[in-house]
């Protein structure tokens, strides 16, 4: 993600190579990122939060309280820290820097690396409209952005942080029925990825509600319709629905345990 995140903005001009400065855990990493984006590196997490008006945590959850540990000395009422991670809140980053600090928790996703992503931004009390604008226009370089209240953050996960991976999996169903019925393997992955690409778009960009578009497909008697129903039949929407809330609920659940 944190790769994702640098390319946009880079794509996009919002800075310099130069502007930006990356940590990463091992030097293969740093050696990678410095090739491919031009960008100053380093292994001390702390002259990243010396040197950057703007600080982006894009590391795992489990690692968020150490990271902080390091930085922490190095974070004034001046900077502004952006962190990416499920299930940890305002109050928990709170207690880590042990101090007031800038923070907004993001929650982008995955297509990030095509420039598609879908990213939701919750500041806290400290962040000005200045900086919240400012970190909206990164995460607009490389998808859309929206502002929610921290406590849908949860549901966020659910609907578009973890959900390219059942999008994944209708691509790959999809695909399988059509090599079932003697389509080549790689054309039937771009038949299924346009289709829902395409439907995709229509939804964005026509503004009409998903079912008078299904429905405009279907027509009486026909192909779809059939195949509508046999979806219904096994539950298609019951199982998206309750693998979606089944991935809300880890996420919640995630953010209490971290309390404890």
């Amino acid at each position: 993600m944190g790769s994702a995140i640098m390319n946009g903005i880079l794509n996009s001009g919002l800075c310099t190579p130069g502007q930006i400065t990356a940590s990463a855990h091992t030097q293969a990493t740093l050696k990678r990122l410095s090739h491919t984006y031009g960008i100053q590196v380093t292994l001390d997490n702390r002259q990243v939060a010396q040197s950057s008006d703007i600080v982006f945590l894009a590391v795992k959850p489990h690692l968020y309280k150490s990271v902080i540990k390091e930085i922490r000395d190095c974070v004034d009422e001046d900077k502004l820290i952006v962190a990416i991670a499920a299930g940890l809140s305002h109050s928990k980053l709170d207690d880590y820097f042990g101090k007031p600090v800038k923070i907004i928790r993001a929650m982008p996703n995955t297509p990030a690396m095509v420039a598609e992503a879908m990213s939701a931004l919750t500041p806290n009390k400290l962040v000005s409209e200045k900086d919240l604008q400012a970190v909206t226009t990164v995460f607009e370089s490389f998808g859309k952005a929206e502002i929610v209240p921290e406590s849908l953050m949860d549901t966020v996960t659910g609907v578009s942080g973890s959900s390219p991976a059942y999008v994944y999996l209708f691509i790959e169903a999809m695909a399988d029925a059509a090599v079932a019925d003697g389509m080549p393997r790689a054309q039937a992955y771009k038949f299924a990825a346009q289709s829902v690409y395409g439907a995709a778009k229509m939804v964005l960009e026509t503004g009409k509600h998903p079912g008078e578009l299904k429905d405009a497909v279907c027509s009486p008697g026909g192909t779809t319709i059939a195949a509508v129903a046999k979806l219904e039949e096994t539950g298609m929407r019951n199982a998206v629905i309750s693998a979606q809330r089944c991935c809300v609920d880890k996420s919640r659940k995630m953010g209490k345990a971290k309390k404890n």
